[in-house]
């Protein structure tokens, strides 16, 4: 019996799709490479910061990316220089750094300030040659500073830095959008 022209082209149809399917990789390497692209370009924008989950940072719009340099954090009751602790309060009287400060007479010197410029002298002497942008304007180093902490202690914390020759300082806050700012500036003023 004779086919129809019908019968034999829905016969070469069902045979050309019988055989195996082919993946068609020259689209997805597309995608790949376009998302391998992506990942690197946008990789060089974010800067994490050594940040422990107690630290409650000041909130800034600065748009300024803080350098890579020595990492000093600020807590309320303790002192990490490159996430390691130099001092940490141990008395009851003296519960916390402002607490330490303020039992420390003018002769002595608290233990605090004494730890810190031991720490940052061994800084210092892991890397003694200078290049001519640290001769001028000093070491560089970023303050990580509780937000609780008060600021005279940061002020003295940073002149530690300061005679430590760590003079290029850098104060960590976390960065608002400017949007932000205004709505919620606009939001108290009225």
């Amino acid at each position: 019996m004779k086919q129809s022209a019908r019968a034999k082209r829905l016969a070469r149809h069902h045979r050309r799709l019988a055989g195996a399917s082919k993946l068609n990789l020259v689209s997805l390497m597309d995608i790949f490479t376009i998302l391998v692209f992506f990942l690197i370009v946008n990789q060089s924008e974010v800067r994490v910061l050594q940040n422990a989950e107690q630290l409650n940072l000041p909130v800034s719009i600065a748009d300024e990316l803080p350098t890579e340099n020595i990492v000093v954090s600020v807590f309320d009751n303790r002192v990490m220089v490159q996430e390691r602790a130099i001092w940490r309060a141990t008395d009851a009287e003296t519960s916390s750094i402002s607490e330490s400060l303020n039992v420390a007479s003018d002769q002595q010197e608290s233990s605090l300030i004494a730890a810190l410029k031991a720490e940052l002298a061994y800084q210092a002497s892991k890397r003694p040659e200078l290049t001519e942008q640290e001769q001028q304007l000093g070491r560089a180093v970023t303050i990580l500073g509780d937000a609780g902490v008060e600021y005279r202690v940061l002020k003295q914390i940073m002149a530690v830095c300061a005679e430590a020759n760590f003079r290029n300082m850098s104060l960590a806050v976390e960065q608002i959008a400017a949007s932000d700012l205004n709505a919620s500036a606009s939001g108290t003023g009225g």
